[in-house]
């Protein structure tokens, strides 16, 4: 499965559009590499994501075969650091 639909299905990002952004940006790292939007999602790999408000990583579980349910999405991924960052502190 591609990044960009991983990071919308699993409910790390609300948008599709919003991953492809943050990858085209250069924000997302996959297994310690940047990543493009259309990279492959395997299990027991590692995401970083380098965000305005947020610096987030976490190791894929498992990569789902179709639509996944809120309730359900935590199943796929394990989050291993969320930390929430002040948005002044990048200026």
């Amino acid at each position: 499965m591609r990044l960009d639909l991983f990071l919308k299905k699993t409910c790390i990002l609300a948008q599709r559009s919003a991953a492809r952004e943050a990858c085209d940006a250069g924000a997302v790292r996959v297994n310690g590499q940047p990543a493009k939007a259309a990279h492959t999602v395997k299990t027991g790999d590692r995401i970083a994501l380098h965000l305005a408000r947020r610096d987030l990583e976490l190791c894929v579980l498992d990569v789902p075969a179709g639509n996944v349910a809120k309730r359900d999405a935590g199943r796929y991924v394990q989050i291993l650091r969320d930390d929430l960052r002040d948005p002044r502190d990048s200026l």
